[in-house]
């Protein structure tokens, strides 16, 4: 750091990561010095040279910065919460660059931490929801942004909270909000963990989300904008995921990023939410559902067998027939068009 700084902070036991590291990088951090040779496990802390101590939310949030505001809680990232925090502010840029956030949207954030991401959001304008779990980083990330105005936190299970209600009371009581022709968006760096979870619970709210982007595991990035039929891959999460809306893989987050660094890259994936009248058309988006889930219980067996429970094998072989596919099609043989078809087919009266 240079020596002309008037607040100069040194970090221990962990390396600096660079601000201009790319996306794609593949450059590893050197290892932690460790001079004594000291082999007992080691906290991290943070000195600083006098100076002003004051955060200002116009400052990109960096290594130093979250490693500080850790520190000033006495806290250490819970891998039981799946907390990894991203030391570069230039992706939180480009996610929210992705959600084309502007001055005055409602924006979902799962997952706050110490707000690196939530500082790119209200600089943008934003008026934040912020949902967190661990208490502790539920009052920083509030009182950091106590003084702005923009921020709404609960210390919450997202899983577990009334997420439509919030929203819903939030872009109401908003005066800079036009409630009636813009609606919020999710902008997230989420637990890999709840992934599934958090697809599940958000992409059905197309009435009040325009739009989800996460930032997830790659693998499972991957998996999910982009299946193939035929494979292992190609599960009911797909079929939920294209059903209520339009994924994009957007682009891939080295896991050099990331604090503590976790064992997988990350990519960041836009989810456009259709809106109901624009989802498949079909009797029962429950019966829908569950019907996908059966045929994919027994991935081995031919869907007339699997789905014996709804109506005969007969009846299900004449049903794809009809639809243009064999009599001995699998489930991880068929688009979303083609259960749609299938549901259309075997549940009409």
């Amino acid at each position: 750091m240079s020596q002309s700084l008037s607040h100069r902070c040194y970090l221990q036991t962990l390396p600096p990561i660079s601000h201009n590291a790319t996306f794609n990088s593949r450059h590893k951090p050197p290892p932690p010095r460790n001079p004594t040779g000291d082999k007992r496990s080691r906290k991290f802390y943070v000195a600083c040279g006098r100076g002003n101590n004051r955060a200002s939310t116009t400052n990109k949030d960096d290594y130093h910065a979250t490693l500080k505001a850790l520190n000033s809680k006495g806290r250490s990232p819970k891998k039981s919460l799946g907390q990894n925090y991203m030391l570069n502010s230039d992706i939180n840029e480009q996610l929210v660059g992705v959600a084309g956030v502007e001055e005055g949207d409602v924006v979902l954030e799962i997952g706050p931490g110490t707000g690196s991401l939530t500082n790119t959001l209200i600089n943008s304008g934003a008026f934040v929801l912020a949902v967190e779990k661990d208490k502790h980083m539920a009052a920083l990330v509030s009182e950091r942004f106590s003084s702005t105005g923009k921020l709404k936190v609960l210390n919450e299970d997202i899983v577990k909270c009334h997420v439509r209600s919030h929203i819903s009371s939030l872009v109401g009581s908003t005066e800079d909000i036009d409630s009636d022709t813009r609606k919020a968006k999710v902008v997230a760096n989420i637990p890999f963990y709840i992934s599934t979870d958090v697809i599940k619970l958000l992409l059905p709210m197309g009435d009040i989300f325009s739009e989800v982007v996460l930032l997830l595991q790659e693998e499972t990035a991957l998996r999910w904008v982009e299946p193939s039929l035929r494979t292992p891959e190609y599960r009911p999460i797909n079929i939920f995921v294209n059903f209520y809306s339009d994924p994009e893989y957007k682009f891939k987050v080295a896991r050099t990023n990331f604090f503590p660094q976790p064992n997988v890259d990350a990519a960041v994936v836009s989810f456009k939410l259709k809106q109901p009248s624009e989802y498949p058309q079909v009797s029962s988006n429950k019966s829908f559902f569950s019907m996908v889930n059966s045929a994919f219980n027994e991935k081995r067996k031919m869907i007339r067998k699997s789905l014996q429970h709804i109506c005969t094998s007969l009846e299900i072989e004449e049903a794809l027939e009809s639809i243009g596919l064999l009599s001995t099609s699998r489930p991880e043989e068929l688009t979303l068009d083609d259960f749609v078809k299938l549901h259309n087919s075997i549940t009409k009266e």
